[in-house]
């Protein structure tokens, strides 16, 4: 196993013979005990806003896996809910939303998201009480561009045309969203890193369907807004950034972002990522796939990644979140793969 809080080190810039391990999603639908616990909640909302279910489930792969950090159970559309609009989850359809009213994007702005967020807050002091002392925990929010994304188009789309639309039409209101937005994220950050969180990361899903200009302004200039007030709260505060599908942009995302780490999805090639972050740390990134199939195809996936991060700050992960599809016993011989066990 990875040596005390190896995550921490990675981030500070530190290779380490065996990289510290974790996977997006982990505490999800894959794991029987995931499914048991979220049977106890009315809705998925309510079980991120229940800190002792959510406690539970953000603990359960840290037991079953032995993973080197903690990700807190939560959603990045707790923060549109907490700006007021109307949030649901749809059993087998995902986030709805309450499209909404651009002319109406004034009216979000001084909301108290942590106020509103205290639940989750809760949930991040009971985790990091119960976690093991070797443990990282990581807290997290969405990057403002994915998240207005979905409080534009109501839900997820496959090019997210409704926000891109917004954003060129009128780039006057759609940045007052976003200013909102990164606002209201850091905040949240400051205050999961003030309730026990090791570090945090900012996933932007969405990052790879803006053009240059857009990724630009969408991408890389909130993601810095946000770094830099947190760490105008939390002096020397680790910040993970997530550009899924912005691999070829890689050098300007790292030096424009001032994050301490990249993570990568699994299209991004290693031995360009190496060349263009900088030094920074990476994160990632095996192909999901990889780990729904198992066998040889898993194998040869983990030995390609640990072979081209070697002698690198890396930090072991997929290339997106886990699926619910994903046998448990492939996690295990993963985790086993990794560690060279």
């Amino acid at each position: 196993m990875a040596s005390a809080r190896s995550l921490l080190r990675v981030l500070d810039g530190e290779s380490l013979e065996t990289p510290p391990l974790w996977m997006m999603r982990q505490a999800g639908r894959y794991l029987p005990e995931y499914r048991q616990t979220r049977g106890q909640a009315d809705g998925f909302l309510d079980l991120c806003y229940t800190p002792r279910l959510a406690t539970e489930v953000t603990l359960q792969p840290i037991r079953r896996f032995g993973f080197d950090a903690a990700i807190l159970f939560s959603d990045i559309l707790v923060i549109p809910d907490a700006l007021g609009q109307k949030v649901a989850f749809e059993e087998g359809h995902g986030p709805r939303l309450e499209p909404i009213d651009p002319a109406r994007i004034g009216e979000l702005a001084g909301k108290d998201v942590t106020a509103f967020l205290a639940p989750v807050l809760e949930t991040v002091e009971r985790v990091r009480t119960e976690l093991p002392q070797e443990t990282t925990l990581l807290g997290f929010c969405g990057a403002p561009w994915t998240v207005a994304t979905y409080m534009v188009a109501g839900t997820g789309t496959g090019d997210q045309g409704p926000a891109r639309r917004l954003s060129l039409g009128e780039p006057e209101r759609f940045q007052a969203l976003m200013d909102i937005l990164v606002d209201a994220s850091a905040r949240y950050l400051v205050a999961q890193l003030k309730a026990g969180a090791d570090a945090v990361q900012i996933f932007d899903t969405w990052a790879g369907v803006l053009d240059e200009e857009g990724f630009e302004r969408w991408a890389i200039e909130p993601v810095r807004a946000i770094i830099e007030k947190v760490r105008a709260e939390v002096p020397g505060a680790k910040v993970i950034a997530f550009p899924k599908g912005g691999g070829a942009r890689l050098t300007r995302y790292a030096e424009g972002t001032g994050a301490d780490a990249i993570g990568l999805d699994w299209s991004t090639p290693l031995e360009t990522a190496r060349k263009s972050a900088g030094g920074k740390p990476l994160q990632g990134n095996l192909d999901p796939m990889r780990l729904i199939v198992g066998g040889k195809a898993l194998e040869d996936g983990v030995r390609s990644i640990l072979e081209a991060m070697r002698g690198y700050p890396h930090i072991f992960n997929l290339g997106h979140g886990i699926t619910p599809d994903t046998p448990v016993e492939h996690v295990e011989a993963f985790v086993k793969l990794v560690r060279g066990e």
